[in-house]
């Protein structure tokens, strides 16, 4: 298979309409236009039933002690961790490509609604759901995409991963208010091809890439 985008080039950087928040030189990070990208996708194999669009950050911080405090920074040593933006399954055989802003092209507060989206796909449940749990003006089940919103003092560039999966399957055996981890779970076994492109994100004035 092939994945390409035409928001972004593969192992650049990614541009802060696509982001959840984009830099701000007096509150170090402001919320920006969250749109998903573009993503086109080609030569999957005969078979393919369905395919499944996950984006992850796998440079999230483990722990969170350091993160957006003035006057520290977040190590590069720290253990990092996957973090979801955006988990969709169940997009028609049909269907090769996404356009940019077609499933998400704001921040919502306490979540976009979900599952069920465009194609007669299923969005689960992102990582800001975590994030914001507890929250009182952000708390909520973010359906969909909202894209890379890294700690605005963290030492490295974050990768934001995007795989497309062709699967033998027109229905994952997911249901309700499903992870990513449930889909990878999910997807074992269904997998006929694969493909992913990166892009580069940070809200650190310091760290050039």
């Amino acid at each position: 298979m092939r994945l390409t985008s035409r928001s972004f080039q593969d192992g650049r950087a990614i541009p802060a309409p696509l982001a959840f928040c984009a830099p701000d030189a007096t509150t170090h990070a402001t919320l920006s236009q969250n749109r998903n990208p573009d993503l086109t996708w080609d030569t999957a194999p005969e078979g393919t039933k369905s395919y499944v669009v996950i984006c992850h950050d796998p440079d999230v911080p483990s722990k969170g002690d350091d993160v957006n405090k003035e006057g520290r920074v977040v190590p590069a040593s720290l253990p990092r961790v996957d973090f979801f933006h955006w988990v969709l399954v169940d997009l028609p055989a049909s269907v090769t490509a996404i356009a940019e802003g077609e499933f998400a092209s704001s921040v919502t507060a306490k979540g976009k609604p979900g599952p069920n989206a465009a194609y007669g796909s299923r969005q689960g449940i992102n990582d800001y759901t975590g994030w914001f749990a507890g929250d009182k003006d952000m708390g909520g089940n973010y359906y969909g995409y909202d894209g890379p919103c890294p700690p605005w003092n963290d030492a490295i560039v974050h990768h934001y991963v995007f795989t497309v999966f062709a699967l033998d399957v027109e229905r994952l055996a997911v249901d309700g208010a499903f992870t990513g981890h449930d889909v990878r779970k999910a997807m074992e076994g269904h997998v006929l091809a694969q493909a992913a492109i990166t892009g580069l994100y940070s809200l650190n004035p310091a760290v050039k890439f």
